[in-house]
Order: structure tokens, then sequence, then C-alpha cells
């Protein structure tokens, strides 16, 4: 029997600055001269709670492979500005170019879910060759959090309204089980990713391998999956008896995304 711990250990942060000027937290584990992998997480988590946690770190490190972590803009370490405006699809990507260049990083495998998915299809359509594969978890199938009622959630930030919606209820109470959360800033950011064109474009999907993975209970299992057949080399896998908010913690999700990498 593996004698392994459960959690890899948080090391401290190393911030890098954004290009328009924001403190971003990064993470690293395993050795230089190791393939690495970039793991960005969803809405209203972290690198702790996505990745680290749920025994994804320990996993790729088993694997032989690099990690490197971020808190994306709004999250965990990571400055939280609460203007909407911040948190725009091409400022999201840029974060994680800057992030590679930091660390010397040409090409990466990627790993994101749910917004840490979007901003990775996004990526590897606008910087195909910094990604040379990636498996993208519960990606929305519209716009980030679209779903989201914002006049519900600004009510609850400003002045404790009770939600009454049942997805923003959902997302108010992950966003607060989350150590450090700024709900100020996230439901800026849910505001900002509607500023933009942030729909993934079927018409325009990245060229490299991609696994998708999205839970049985996901409401959005279908037009996810739907995203992997219009995706040139996508593979879609759906992971049994999860809904959105506990695939990550899937012992089948973190076993077919090895699987894929390890190809």
């Amino acid at each position: 029997m593996d004698a392994a711990p459960l959690l890899t250990e948080m090391p401290d942060p190393r911030f890098v600055m954004s290009g328009d000027g924001l403190r971003i937290a990064t993470y690293t584990w395993g050795d230089d001269g190791d393939e690495p992998v970039l793991v960005v997480h969803g809405f209203s988590s972290s690198c702790r709670d996505n990745w680290v946690s749920t025994g994804w770190v320990r996993e790729l490190l088993r694997a032989g492979f690099r990690v490197i972590g971020v808190d994306q803009r709004g999250h965990g370490a990571s400055e939280k500005p609460h203007d909407p405006a911040a948190y725009s699809m091409p400022a999201l990507i840029d974060d994680l170019e800057v992030v590679l260049d930091t660390y010397l990083i040409d090409e990466a495998r990627y790993a994101g879910y749910s917004l840490g998915a979007r901003v990775g299809w996004q990526l590897a359509v606008d910087a195909a060759l910094r990604v040379s594969s990636a498996v993208l978890g519960g990606i929305p199938d519209g716009t980030p959090l679209g779903r989201l009622k914002l006049d519900q959630a600004r009510a609850f930030v400003e002045d404790g309204t009770e939600v009454t919606d049942p997805v923003t209820r959902n997302y108010v109470t992950l966003a607060e089980r989350v150590s450090g959360n700024d709900l100020r800033a996230l439901v800026a950011l849910a505001e900002g990713m509607r500023l933009g064109d942030s729909d993934p474009d079927p018409a325009d999907p990245p060229q490299q391998p991609i696994l998708f993975a999205t839970g049985s209970e996901d409401a959005i299992l279908e037009r996810s999956r739907g995203l992997a057949e219009a995706t040139p080399r996508g593979e879609f896998v759906e992971i049994p008896g999860r809904h959105h908010f506990n695939t990550p913690g899937s012992r089948d999700f973190r076993r077919a995304a090895v699987e894929f990498f390890l190809r």
C-alpha cells in the first residue's frame, strides 16, 4: 500500500506582476528539468483548494511532472480588485503568459477546471505555442458564470439579503467556504467576464490534444461534450457520480488526466 501522505505541502507563494500591475501568486513543485504542467483553478477556488487538497499535485509529481500553480486574479493570495473591468478574458490569459515567462517555460501541459478550463481553452487558441496539450474539466458552455444572478449576489454582499436563486446560492456557499475569499472581488469577476466575448467558440477550437472531463451529474455535461466533439483532437470522459462542485476531487478525473498527459 502506498504510504505517501494524502496532501502535498503548500509552498509560500512567489508573486509575479501582471501586465496591469497586479500581484499574482504562483507556486511550484518538482524538478526544474521535468515536463511542466500549469494548473489553473475555478471560480471562487484557489490553487490549494482545487489542486493541492484534492491530490492533483501529488499525482502529477508521482508521474514525473513539474507543477506550476497559480491563484487567478481575485482569488487566493493574488490581488483582488473590485473593478469588473479588471477581469476580462485577455487579462486572465495575459496573467498566465506572464507566469510562464517568469518560470522560463516556453510550452506546458495545462490542467484547468471550470473558469480555469474556460481560460485554458482561450489560451490554447490565442497562444497556441504555449500549450502542448490540455485537460479541461467542467468547461462552461457559454459565458463563464453567466447563470449567476448578479443582482442577488450584490445584495448579499452589500447587506446580507438572502439569495433565493439556487445556482447563485450554490456559488455563494462555495465562495464562503474557501478561506480568504473576497466576495466583492468575486462578484466583480462574475460581472467582468460578461463585458466581452467570453463564450468558447466551437468554430475556432484549440488544435492541440484536449481531454474534456465533466461530472455525470453536472448540468453542463452535454454541452461540454459538444465542445469536445467540435475540437479536432478532442476527447471526452464522463466522471461518474460527480456534479460541478465536487468533480475536482474525483480519483477517476485525476487518473484520466495523468494517463492523458503521459501519452
